[in-house]
């Protein structure tokens, strides 16, 4: 089934009831919003997107991404979320790997992919060709997809510095909007849905479950973080899910400190994206109260791979409740999780080893790259990459990452890209880059540098010329130059020697 369909029901169902939001000025109730994404709809034939396309959205979180991305289910269309924080470039990168012929964007963004070249045509929200969307005669019917056909396709970068299309069905969201009801939260018509991290990732994710129940949806008019306007608008909608990652939550209670807020109106702040510690929720729990729910997911399998309850993280009666809120959560209900060895075989309860998953949240493959999906799923079970164990009551602790993934504010930044952007400059002879832990951030983008002979190292030069290839977010906070980078006997370097010489203050 298309996942549009849950849009067209709630339509029809509650079509008076408010939907899109912007900060607190209604944009459209249900059937406004149903109508906006059926011109949408109707207007993408007229410009050759056909059923199974790809449609891109590089877009601010703004109501309209929102209708965009129904606008393109409706037809059929396969969305591919872009993050409104990459740089142009590597926002045109996946428009050309994913094929999409057409990309809706924010007018900032537009003109980002317009001058890094974006070989697809880029409508402007703010211009005349998505006014003409807006006003086409609506489609008479949303198209019929199966479930196994693609909707998402979620670029997630891997180790190799380019990113992956991950390729996510019908099935694979609508069973993660329903183990959401059953596992993390049961989402009602009174609740809103406030979209404070990207629409492109989780967050945007978390919209079927609040579409399907005729909840409200509201994009703060920052367009992004910011910890009083969350608190405003969560006291002005009263009943507000939002998700965050750890920094984010890290922030709220960092400002409810300084200015007394309780975070009335928040009734449920889903958290993941990165590590958590246990004094972090703790006194975010004693802040604002039993808010809180953990889940743990990858682009391979969105949001569901475990779950921790608003009572668990919430609860200091257990004998074992510190080890309980230091874990994440047990297995969802659409998925099997197991800890497998080297080889995949499963471990022993309380034994470490790679975290393994397998159901029907779990993708089918990434886009157009075979090698690394059999690579990545042997025999169906998605390999994550992550380390952990799995204790007697199923609870699974991660205790690393086996790659070398950075999570900088929940955000994932991967050392080889901008590794390979700083080796494009003159000055640069090698590079390793590795993360250094943040009180604020998790943790820090960092670079040690050899310089080429004869080159000194400056800080801005490199900082212009990351900037220049790579979003901002990701270029390294502090530039270690060193004579030579610490290696094994195979010529590879070793980043956990360099994270040695960051814990002993030794750079």
């Amino acid at each position: 089934m298309n996942i549009g369909l849950w849009l067209q029901r709630s339509a029809i169902r509650w079509p008076s009831r408010p939907a899109l939001y912007h900060g607190t000025d209604l944009v459209a109730d249900y059937a406004g919003f149903d109508a906006a994404a059926r011109a949408v709809a109707g207007w993408l034939p007229t410009q050759g997107v056909a059923p199974g396309d790809r449609v891109a959205i590089f877009m601010k979180n703004v109501p309209d991404y929102l209708i965009v991305q129904y606008g393109a289910w409706y037809a059929g269309a396969v969305v591919v979320p872009i993050n409104a924080k990459l740089h142009g470039q590597e926002a045109a990168w996946i428009i050309e790997n994913s094929g999409a012929n057409l990309a809706f964007a924010t007018p900032a963004l537009a003109e980002a992919l317009q001058a890094a070249g974006a070989k697809a045509r880029v409508v402007d929200t703010g211009g005349t060709d998505y006014a003409t969307a807006r006003a086409h005669a609506a489609i008479g019917g949303v198209t019929e997809r199966a479930s196994d056909d693609l909707c998402w396709l979620f670029y997630t970068s891997g180790t190799t510095g380019r990113p992956k299309g991950v390729m996510i069905t019908n099935r694979m969201l609508i069973n993660m909007a329903l183990d959401y009801q059953v596992d993390v939260d049961r989402v009602s018509q009174d609740d809103t849905a406030l979209y404070a991290a990207p629409l492109s990732h989780g967050a945007g994710i978390y919209n079927l479950m609040h579409v399907q129940m005729g909840a409200r949806h509201v994009c703060p008019l920052s367009g992004g973080f910011e910890p009083g306007e969350i608190f405003d608008l969560a006291r002005y909608f009263e009943r507000v899910h939002m998700f965050a990652a750890p920094t984010m939550v890290k922030r709220m209670v960092l400002a409810a400190r300084d200015t007394g807020e309780t975070g009335k109106g928040l009734r449920t702040v889903v958290y993941g994206g990165g590590p958590m510690y246990v004094a972090d929720i703790v006194e975010a729990v004693d802040m604002f109260g039993p808010v809180f729910v953990q889940i743990y997911g990858q682009g391979e399998c969105p949001m569901a791979i475990t779950a921790l309850s608003r009572d668990e993280v919430a609860d200091r009666s257990h004998p074992r409740w510190r080890d309980r809120l230091a874990s994440v959560g047990r297995a969802q209900a659409s998925v099997a999780v197991r800890i497998g060895d080297a080889e995949g075989q499963e471990l022993p309860r309380g034994e470490a080893g790679e975290i393994m998953v397998r159901g029907d949240t779990v993708m089918p493959g990434y886009w157009r790259n075979p090698e690394a999906t059999e690579k990545t799923l042997p025999e169906g079970w998605l390999m994550t990459g992550d380390v952990g164990f799995m204790d007697d009551d199923g609870y699974v602790t991660m205790q690393d990452r086996s790659r070398d993934v950075i999570i900088s504010g929940g955000t994932n930044i991967y050392p080889r890209e901008v590794e390979e952007a700083l080796l494009t400059h003159p000055s640069v002879q090698e590079v390793a880059v590795v993360g250094r832990p943040d009180p604020e951030w998790g943790e820090e983008v960092v670079a040690f540098v050899v310089p080429a002979p004869g080159a000194a190292l400056d800080s801005a030069i490199l900082d212009a010329h990351c900037f220049a290839q790579i979003a901002r977010f990701k270029r390294p906070k502090a530039y270690f130059p060193v004579q030579e980078l610490p290696k094994n006997n195979y010529g590879k370097v070793l980043k956990t020697e360099l994270r040695k010489h960051l814990e002993e203050g030794a750079v």
